[in-house]
């Protein structure tokens, strides 16, 4: 038990490691925790906030559920931007030479500043023609349309907060990644029944009053990065120089992220088009389906914590030149997370109803609720696979492997089998949410085959 503690006090404390040497379950572990640590606070962010925005009422949840899924896009290109500055300063870290690790992420941050302000003046300028495009009634524009503005336009935030932590991911320093997410999510957190609710002098701002919660908590979590990265403290020190523009190193990033981007478009595009699919079955059925979708990222979440370790290992091995520790690392990490998924499926499939009723008890909404929840958690087992091989692949600086794959699950077989089940032959929500189960385990199925094959060892970036 004393190894245990002290083991758990080394992940969380940040200390430097060389997770090239060694054993590769304590390298896992010392990544995991504070990794796992880190997406458990963001998935706990995203259950709170749908908790306090039901206190508002249904057109509420269903304004966050649709923002959610045009969000998501935004996601996609922070985490592609993420995955291209993991790569790369994880495998310039495995190559012991971390001026290159600081210049690669400099210039991450020149991409992201050039694309977060362009999608954030568009975001700000179409907010109520998004809402409708997603299908969303009169009364949800009418009062989500200040809410997709703020977060929209706030999207920098979200950019950075993604792209900072890869950052220090791929540098081994997961502990600092852990502590931004924890300072942003509880400081939304805090301020959530603050704005939403209102306090003392602040009036009751609704559901807006979430965005602007969620926009302060993730601006803080970034100025708490960047005192880190410019200061002495870090495994990444930034300065000036590292911020001039270098043709060749913004191209490789630039061609990095944007198959890494592309490949969460392909999967993010997918959820908007089976959110569209939703919305024709009532605002009820969207509100179960995004409480629904909001407990699954709660434990989803977790697991990518395992899997961006996973990602880690393979680009500061492969920078070392091990292939083979690498790909061991792999194998490791999808069983781990196998085993955690398989245990909260159980809970989840058992425990449904009930879990679900702290959110909501409009018998309609409880309904949508228990039937997506069940339906998606039986593939949990094939997810734990798909995810941590995916995240290898991108590890390597191979992203466009599971782009393709993506590509094959989500927009040839999802989306139409998604149309089939729920409108062709009626089965309506529950069709929407078996076709997500299928597709994600064909995924696995396809990225085990082809990791298998060893192909993603040769990359060079």
């Amino acid at each position: 038990m004393k190894k245990i503690v002290a083991l758990v006090r080394q992940a969380l404390s940040g200390q430097e490691e060389d997770y090239t040497q060694g054993s590769i379950r304590r390298a896992i572990v010392l990544l995991s925790i504070p990794m796992i640590m880190e997406m458990a606070m963001e998935s706990l962010f995203a259950v709170a906030d749908v908790f306090f925005v039901s206190r508002v009422g249904v057109a509420a949840v269903t304004t966050v559920g649709l923002t959610e899924s045009v969000v998501t896009l935004i996601y996609a290109l922070a985490i592609g931007l993420s995955m291209a500055a993991t790569a790369m300063v994880s495998r310039r870290i495995g190559e012991k030479r971390p001026e290159a690790a600081a210049q690669a992420a400099a210039q991450a941050m020149l991409i992201a500043l050039g694309v977060s302000t362009v999608l954030g003046i568009l975001g700000v300028w179409f907010a109520a023609d998004i809402l409708r495009l997603m299908g969303g009634t009169a009364e949800v524009v009418a009062m989500g349309t200040p809410y997709t503005r703020i977060m929209l336009g706030g999207n920098l935030a979200i950019t950075f907060l993604f792209l900072l932590n890869g950052i220090f991911r791929g540098a081994g320093d997961a502990a600092i990644a852990m502590r931004s997410l924890w300072i942003a999510n509880l400081i939304n957190i805090a301020l959530d029944p603050i704005f939403i609710f209102g306090w003392g002098p602040i009036p009751e701002m609704g559901v807006t009053g979430a965005a602007i919660a969620t926009t302060i908590g993730r601006s803080v979590g970034v100025l708490y990065q960047l005192y880190i990265l410019f200061g002495p403290k870090g495994r990444i020190q930034l300065d000036g120089r590292a911020f001039l523009p270098a043709p060749h190193l913004l191209a490789k990033l630039g061609k990095i992220a944007a198959t890494g981007a592309g490949q969460f478009m392909i999967a993010s595009a997918s959820w908007i088009f089976l959110m569209r699919i939703i919305a024709t079955l009532g605002s009820e059925a969207v509100a179960g389906y995004t409480i629904a979708i909001r407990l699954i990222i709660f434990t989803i979440l977790p697991s990518w914590g395992i899997s961006n370790a996973a990602a880690t290992l393979v680009g500061q091995n492969l920078g070392a030149g091990q292939p083979q520790r690498a790909e061991e690392s792999v194998w490791k990490a999808a069983w781990y997370n196998m085993i955690f998924l398989f245990s909260v499926s159980l809970v989840y499939f058992a425990g449904s109803h009930q879990i679900l009723s702290w959110f909501d008890t409009n018998p309609a909404v409880l309904e949508a609720g228990v039937t997506s929840l069940r339906i998606i958690c039986t593939g949990y087992i094939f997810f734990a696979y798909g995810m941590v091989i995916s995240q290898a692949f991108n590890g390597a600086g191979d992203t466009r492997t599971p782009t393709w794959v993506n590509f094959i699950c989500f927009w040839l077989l999802e989306i139409p089998l998604g149309y089939l089940l729920a409108v062709t032959l009626g089965w309506g929500l529950a069709g929407v949410c078996w076709s997500i189960a299928i597709s994600e385990t064909v995924l696995a199925a396809l990225v085990v085959l082809i990791f298998r094959k060893g192909k993603w060892k040769t990359t060079e970036i």
